[in-house]
């Protein structure tokens, strides 16, 4: 097991899984990662770097592990919101002012520029797993989400292993700062979606 310095402590038992379980970790996690739970996928990625950087896990097979995880990962939140999704928004969307015809105009988004939420997606934290469970519900065509789903991960993760790889001893830090920024793009973000839809709901309909 390899020692994990200077992380707080949930997120040191995430990285010394990889360390001492490679590639079955990385995985893992980033399926549960992409679902939903609390796991921190960025550190991960670039820890999984780092390591390759000090020669303790290979370069194709960590990313091959980590692209599958996080293939997984969207295609089981995608499979949620396409199974269960609309029966959810029929049983509880009234409470939240959701409607069938407001869920077409979802599909619709989706079919035009939506989709590239879902290779972009990756980016943001807190974003990624709403985006496939709302390809579901809307029923995004499986090719299509396929397409820009596995893109974005396969991309997301070269991403942050390359830089974990390239920085090496000093990933730590620069990951620190990166998923700081990342917070803050997130917030300013979910502000504009939010000030968007209200105007939205609040728009006047046209006969």
């Amino acid at each position: 097991m390899y020692s994990v310095k200077g992380i707080v402590r949930p997120m040191e038992a995430s990285l010394q899984w990889v360390a001492q379980y490679g590639y079955v970790a990385i995985f893992t996690l980033l399926v549960l990662g992409i679902v939903g739970l609390p796991v921190p996928d960025e550190w991960l990625l670039t820890f999984a770097g780092y390591l390759i950087c000090k020669g303790k896990l290979q370069l194709l097979p960590t990313i091959a592990a980590a692209s599958l995880g996080s293939m997984c990962g969207i295609s089981l939140s995608y499979g949620l919101g396409r199974t269960l999704g609309f029966y959810l928004i029929r049983k509880y969307g009234r409470f939240l002012h959701v409607t069938t015809g407001r869920l077409n105009q979802v599909h619709n988004w989706f079919e035009r520029v939506g989709r590239w939420t879902l290779l972009f997606g990756y980016y943001v934290p807190g974003v990624r797993h709403l985006t496939a469970y709302v390809a579901g519900t809307s029923k995004l065509g499986l090719p299509v989400f396929a397409l820009f789903a596995y893109s974005g991960g396969f991309i997301w993760s070269l991403t942050f292993i390359s830089l974990g790889y390239f920085l090496c001893e000093k990933w730590a830090g620069v990951t620190e700062k990166i998923e700081r920024n990342l917070l803050i793009s997130s917030a300013i973000l979910l502000i504009l979606f939010l000030a968007y839809f209200f105007l939205w709901r609040k728009k006047p309909k046209l006969n």
